[in-house]
């Protein structure tokens, strides 16, 4: 066999040669593999920081199910790509001993990987309004109309919900409109999350969108609410403090706003 197969191979592969072709397509085909996953693994990594907001090289193990060191490999690419930057976690409130923790966010060249919206268009748009119809009260009454759009859905998630469920059903209700918005404890009250934002670069220059989103936030928890962090203003999130609130409280508090 091996015979018959040299001597009729006149311009054609012999047996050593076609199994060398087998390893070199077989090694060919297993590094795509792994390069595809590499990089599916790698959209994976920032879209848990997307999620999630600046998270720890542990966190983010945990979270994926990776081991750290198969983390910081991800991240150090990423960086390189300038998708996720380095940065020391903020402290909100009394800071306890040690150094603060290193945690990595999207930068914007990340977000805008992510990010599917008309930026330039819609702040193009807002500026006309700004120019034509009004100034900054124009933008504050188109901001808060469409904000009060959106909030229908909001009010109707915090109805549904219990006393102390509405932030937690105010975050999922936010979440379905691409917020990924999160609830958790904090002294004395609440902060709403939102580790995304669809129109965080046209609010940067239109900080009016913050505004009324914060006072929507008010009068559908029935309260002042105080805004900590945008992710506008170069912030990893959006933090909302939400003070624990009385049942029993006036409604009348609703849509404070304290600077």
């Amino acid at each position: 066999m091996q015979r018959t197969a040299r001597r009729s191979g006149r311009g054609l592969p012999g047996p050593e040669e076609l199994r060398n072709n087998g390893v070199v397509k077989y090694v060919g085909e297993a590094q795509e593999e792994l390069a595809t996953g590499e990089r599916s693994t790698r959209n994976r990594v920032a879209r848990s920081i997307l999620d999630h907001g600046p998270s720890t090289v542990a966190e983010l193990a945990g979270r994926l199910g990776l081991t750290q060191a198969a983390v910081r490999r991800h991240l150090d690419a990423l960086v390189a790509d300038d998708v996720v930057e380095a940065r020391e976690q903020r402290v909100y409130g009394t800071r306890t001993r040690g150094r603060p923790a290193r945690v990595f966010a999207l930068t914007d060249c990340g977000r805008d990987a992510f990010d599917q919206s008309y930026d330039k268009l819609a702040a193009d748009a807002l500026r006309w309004i700004q120019e034509r119809f009004g100034g900054d009260e124009a933008v504050v009454a188109f901001a808060r109309a469409r904000i009060a759009e959106q909030a229908d859905a909001y009010r109707r998630a915090i109805e549904a919900a219990a006393p102390e469920e509405r932030t937690e059903a105010l975050a999922k209700a936010l979440s379905a409109d691409g917020y990924a918005a999160t609830a958790r404890s904090a002294p004395v009250g609440e902060q709403l999350c939102q580790h995304h934002c669809p129109v965080a670069h046209v609010a940067e220059k239109f900080p009016q969108l913050c505004e009324a989103e914060t006072e929507i936030f008010s009068q559908l928890l029935g309260t002042h609410v105080q805004r900590l962090a945008t992710i506008a203003h170069g912030d990893g999130v959006c933090t909302t403090f939400i003070p624990k609130i009385s049942h029993n409280a006036s409604a009348s508090t609703a849509g404070r706003n304290p600077a």
